[in-house]
């Protein structure tokens, strides 16, 4: 298994994490960032642990100020290299940035990762249609819609265009959730966790992927480890690495 989507660098004990994550047979963690401090800490957890440990650097709209945009837009494309993807990054109408300075901003992002051809995470709250169109029409051609809970003709579009959406525990109780990875082909979703976002008011960790697994095998009707094996190789051709 790879979990395609946590934010180590918020986990405490991250080294008895790794090892509970491993222990249930995850092979590697898409570690994200939200702005300059949490990319630094998932760089550097990255180099801590590495071929596990695979770092993304991002700007979060949560983390979106008008002083801080320059510094943040400049790190990403300093760092751009280091990073696997770009993410996570997107646009949150309930977030505290204006809509019209957040759409700057992932405009900008997004064409940043277009020229260095990285796949983009994108956190799409309140906004799936506005986000899935400015990522089209960046030209961006790999791109995950982490945690997809909105309209099914806005996920017919980005299914059509071959993108991805990612899958989390939250399947356990989200109607939505479930409707969109019932609509998706396997071969289009990602497994993840968000770590560590609290479910039913409990902290996930990387090792809580059997949740997602678990949860997306019985809307599936596909078995656990077949699942397991698709959204892994899922995961290797949409970052393009290789997990041992």
């Amino acid at each position: 298994m790879i979990d395609g989507h946590a934010h180590l660098n918020e986990i405490e004990h991250i080294d008895a994490a790794v090892e509970r994550a491993k222990s249930v047979g995850i092979r590697g963690i898409i570690a994200v960032g939200m702005d300059i401090d949490s990319n630094l800490k998932t760089l550097s957890l990255a180099r801590l642990f590495p071929l596990f440990v695979h770092p993304s650097i991002g700007y979060h709209p949560w983390s979106i100020t008008p002083e801080g945009i320059g510094e943040n837009l400049a790190f990403i494309e300093a760092n751009i290299g280091l990073s696997l993807a770009v993410g996570e990054v997107g646009l949150d109408y309930g977030a505290k940035a204006k809509k019209k300075l957040q759409q700057e901003v992932f405009g900008k992002i997004l064409l940043i990762a277009q020229k260095h051809d990285k796949p983009v995470i994108i956190h799409s709250r309140y906004s799936h249609q506005r986000t899935f169109m400015m990522t089209r029409e960046a030209g961006i051609r790999r791109a995950v819609f982490h945690w997809y809970s909105g309209p099914t003709d806005v996920l017919e579009g980005i299914l059509e265009n071959g993108y991805f959406i990612s899958a989390t525990p939250a399947l356990a109780y989200s109607p939505f959730h479930q409707e969109a990875v019932r609509i998706a082909p396997i071969e289009q979703i990602l497994v993840e966790t968000d770590s560590p976002v609290i479910y039913e008011g409990k902290a996930s960790e990387p090792a809580d992927l059997v949740i997602t697994i678990r949860e997306l095998s019985g809307i599936k009707g596909i078995p656990p480890g077949d699942v397991a094996r698709i959204t892994a190789a899922n995961t290797e051709l949409f970052y393009r690495i290789s997990v041992k």
